[in-house]
């Protein structure tokens, strides 16, 4: 099989999982990278070291041979990075969530959606955790329909970034946008049903409320809940508290239907893990049908070669094997632009609602 040929924009964090991920694929290859701040940019040779690291855009578009695009920049350059592309070649492209942040934004995104003719897909890693999968795939089943899910995370806070860009609404779009944006999006997958009305109370409640960064104040949140009404009659909430380090599972998600409940819970990334090293626990997925039993625990494992390439649970890797099926053209993109569109708005209704106290609602876009 032909080996694909990945171009890289961006190797923060995130940027990297992605390069530690695609080395585990026999059939890829990162064969050039544009990351401008130097010291990224060492440590990213260290996980692509046959890559050509190059100084623009324009020459990393120009690089042959080249078969797909990774945009993995910061929030706020998602949007210009796409731009870019657009205007120089048609390669299918795989770029982080959130797809952008502002509402002047959203008229760029649309105008791609309806002019670029290559596939782009919305990375959601949330997705593809083997756990999750199980989750999706069993929910409607043991539930018998969900009525009411909630999406619960407890972690670490905000991890620095290169020029501290996330401690700043302004960069990231907000806690609710940078941060949530996967959650929203699995409520619509989860609900098959699009939002209807949001609302919302978080806040700057522990972290980073002493920080400054070039005189100016950050301003990120650190915790809130969000209660989502879909126009099928379903309802979510988000609980999240990015104080909360050291929790047993960093995210749990739970489905109530009239026949079965169903949760999945998922550790935090084990690098990061402040307990003992020999105890850190096992994705588990957790079945507990309404009818008078036990409920039923089982465990769900996950390559541990996969799952040390990343903080996500195995997901980056999967997420790839099936974003190259898209680039071979023998599969079809499962997180697209209107996702990504969806979870943004999503994220934004959460963090007007905050602001405001209002209940804001959200019409079809």
């Amino acid at each position: 099989m032909m080996k694909i040929s990945y171009g890289v924009i961006g190797c923060g964090m995130m940027g990297r999982e992605h390069l530690q991920n695609i080395a585990l694929l026999d059939d890829a290859a990162v064969s050039v990278i544009y990351e401008p701040d130097q010291n990224m940019a060492r440590l990213a040779k260290k996980i692509a070291p046959d890559a050509l690291f190059v100084d623009s855009i324009a020459a990393l578009l120009a690089h042959k041979p080249l078969d797909c695009l990774l945009v993995a920049s910061p929030n706020h350059c998602h949007v210009e990075h796409l731009e870019t592309i657009a205007d120089a070649v048609c390669l299918p492209i795989l770029v982080e969530k959130p797809l952008f942040i502002t509402t002047d934004d959203l008229p760029r995104i649309q105008n791609l959606q309806a002019n670029y003719g290559a596939p782009i897909w919305v990375a959601m890693e949330y997705r593809y955790m083997p756990p999750m999968q199980e989750f999706i795939k069993s929910v409607a089943e043991i539930t018998g329909g969900v009525k009411m899910l909630t999406i619960t995370e407890h972690r670490f806070p905000f991890l620095e970034k290169t020029g501290n860009w996330n401690r700043f609404n302004a960069n990231s779009g907000g806690t609710f946008i940078e941060k949530c944006c996967h959650f929203f999006d699995l409520m619509r997958l989860i609900l098959q049903s699009a939002p209807t009305q949001i609302r919302a109370s978080a806040g700057q409640d522990v972290n980073h409320l002493d920080e400054t960064y070039n005189g100016k104040r950050a301003d990120v949140w650190d915790g809130g809940y969000v209660m989502v009404d879909f126009a099928n009659g379903t309802r979510a909430m988000l609980e999240l508290s990015m104080f909360a380090e050291g929790s047993e599972y960093q995210e749990m998600v739970h489905a109530i239907g009239a026949a079965g409940k169903l949760e999945v819970k998922l550790p935090g990334p084990t690098r990061l893990w402040s307990g003992d090293p020999d105890k850190i626990p096992t994705p588990m997925l957790i079945k507990s049908p309404r009818k008078r039993c036990a409920p039923i625990h089982i465990p769900y494992p996950i390559d541990e070669t996969i799952l040390a390439a990343g903080d996500h649970n195995g997901s980056t890797f999967y997420q790839h094997q099936r974003f190259l099926d898209v680039v071979r053209a023998n599969g079809e993109i499962e997180v697209s632009l209107d996702d990504g569109i969806w979870a943004v708005r999503m994220g934004m209704a959460a963090q007007e609602s905050a602001r405001t106290g209002q209940t804001v609602a959200l019409a079809p876009h």
